[in-house]
């Protein structure tokens, strides 16, 4: 075998490989931060923070006694509190037999049960606070549409079919007022689909109507990870033209010949504009629509057949900067949308709803990391948010071994005012980390045997 044409697949590997370890690297590692800061300030000495398990590459130790270190196996870390026996926080009744009174209070058996609560719940409450810090950076980053329909920024269309300017403001679409963002978007969708649209705006003090495309043609305003749209190499900007030779001339249309399609190929002939901003290209491609879970307004799940493309709007809208209670009322709402879904998700997992084999495994989450990191910075990031917040949902299952079996641990000591024993400790544990792999096992399964 030609050693040369194994290239593109070993680079194509690695390239998913290190967009995976950089992702859960990060994630790992402001989940056992939390861990480790919130036990630190009760009191609970840390012996070791590991980011990765096995064999250790590097480590110091700082001036509290803690060792850092990175591990050669990058899939996970952990704290290791005084007086446990491992990662996991088993006791390690020998060590803590020969402390004393003072010193088995920084162990993480011998703290105050609000301290090992405490302490035990940071991990994913860290987790939600770097998906909201993520959303907030973000929005500072981007902005915010201010909340009347002015145009920004014009995107650029085949046939130079813009006629709206930077300062417009859009005052009806089709004789539809519009006085707001929302109430545009709302005329905007309900339009027939056809190739011109009357715009009423203000422009320069005066009220003109103009005749531009319309607001939301066939314009790609996002593409779907792993869906056959990015698979075929379609971009952000690009506009679809026809579809199996048919013209289309609003996104409405390009929706409805996908859903008529199910799983027949289609062939796009797409637009993309010059990287100066003049003129364009125009290229062809075939794309089969891939069966997806999509979430619905009632908060439940469908499977439709689709291409992975997002509707984009003819302007971007004029931005603002939010200021600091806005921008982190933001963050909180979009990161509590998130854990909702993840939720939903579950629920309709386990119940039978939608198909397991929705579940994906280490194998599925790296494709993810790697489509998202061959977007670009910002969707690597968000992709990075979205995994963080079900790291930390997951950990608060109630699952002897994880976070939230912990949880539960001191729930009962809270109520009973004593510790499960130690020996109902150790099966409970033994119990949960066969149940914790099985799962693994049947979601790496997922990712080799489910249909892609």
């Amino acid at each position: 075998m030609d050693i040369m044409t194994l290239l593109p697949t070993v680079g194509n590997f690695a390239w998913t490989a290190a967009a995976f370890v950089v992702a859960l690297s990060i994630i790992v590692a402001v989940h056992e931060y939390g861990h480790y800061i919130v036990g630190r300030w009760s009191g609970i000495h840390a012996e070791v923070f590991s980011l990765g398990f096995g064999p250790v590459l590097m480590s110091r130790v700082d001036r509290r006694g803690t060792r850092w270190q990175l591990a050669a196996i990058p899939f996970g870390g952990f704290v290791k509190f005084l007086g446990d026996s491992d990662a996991a926080s088993g006791k390690d009744g020998e060590t803590i037999s020969q402390l004393s009174e003072a010193e088995r209070r920084c162990t993480m058996h011998g703290a105050p049960l609000w301290a090992r609560a405490a302490t035990v719940l940071a991990g994913p409450m860290f987790n939600f606070i770097l998906t909201i810090t993520i959303f907030c950076v973000l929005t500072l980053y981007t902005g915010v549409a201010a909340d009347k329909p002015v145009v920004g920024s014009v995107v650029s269309l085949p046939e130079n079919a813009q006629t709206l300017r930077p300062g417009d403001n859009i005052l009806a679409v089709n004789g539809v007022k519009t006085s707001d963002l929302t109430s545009f978007a709302e005329a905007a969708r309900a339009l027939p689909s056809s190739i011109t649209v009357d715009y009423t705006v203000a422009r320069d003090g005066t009220e003109q109507t103009i005749i531009g495309p319309h607001p939301f043609p066939a314009l790609i305003g996002s593409i779907g990870l792993q869906s056959a749209a990015q698979d075929a190499g379609l971009a952000v900007g690009d506009v679809v033209l026809s579809i199996n030779d048919q013209p289309v001339s609003a996104f409405t249309d390009l929706v409805a010949f996908v859903k008529e399609s199910k799983d027949a190929p289609l062939l796009l002939k797409t637009w993309r504009p010059a990287p100066d901003g003049q003129d364009g290209s125009e290229f062809e491609t075939t794309l089969i629509p891939r069966k997806s879970l999509t979430p619905t307004a009632d908060g439940g799940f469908e499977e439709r057949y689709l291409i992975g493309l997002g509707e984009g709007l003819m302007f971007t809208p004029e931005l603002y900067t939010p200021g600091p209670v806005e921008t982190l009322t933001l963050g909180v709402t979009r990161t509590w949308s998130l854990i909702t879904t993840n939720l939903s998700g579950i629920v309709h997992l386990v119940t039978g709803q939608v198909s397991s084999c929705y579940m994906s495994g280490p194998i599925g989450i790296a494709k993810v990391s790697s489509a998202a990191a061959s977007q670009g910075g910002l969707t690597f990031i968000m992709m990075i948010a979205g995994l963080s917040t079900a790291v930390g949902l997951m950990n608060l299952f109630p699952i002897p071994v994880l976070d939230g079996g912990h949880l539960v641990f001191h729930v009962y000591e809270a109520v009973t005012g004593k510790p499960p024993s130690d020996n109902v400790l150790r099966v409970l544990m033994s119990i949960g980390l066969v149940l914790l792999l099985s799962l693994m096992v049947f979601a790496l399964g997922n990712d080799l045997f489910c249909p892609q």
